[in-house]
């Protein structure tokens, strides 16, 4: 498996806005994806700090192609006006898995 986390530092007025637009416009594009396994936002306990986009693949391949086609971008750019600082995207390779079973 492989993960992409996107690094977001947004304005504090558009909070909720962001939040809505990652859930209606952002995450069905992604889960369309080929190989995409899920797709979360994950929101900081403290306002001041970062918001993570996590996106889990089955391949380094797959995410890559999403990559490519551009389509990464245009979600990105959806909420470019919210920012205070450019994202930052992070890739890393799966090591080990634990699922827990409730």
């Amino acid at each position: 498996m492989f993960i992409r986390l996107t690094f977001f530092d947004f304005q504090l007025q558009y909070l909720d806005e962001v939040k809505k637009i990652f859930n209606e416009e952002v995450v069905p594009v992604v889960k369309n994806q080929k190989g995409n396994l899920g797709v979360w936002l994950l929101e900081p306990t403290n306002p001041m700090e970062q918001f993570i986009s996590l996106t889990e693949w089955i391949s380094e391949a797959d995410a890559q192609t999403y990559q490519k086609s551009g389509v990464y971008k245009e979600l990105v750019d959806k909420l470019k006006e919210m920012y205070r600082t450019t994202p930052v995207l992070r890739t890393y390779n799966v090591a080990s898995r634990v699922a827990a079973i409730l």
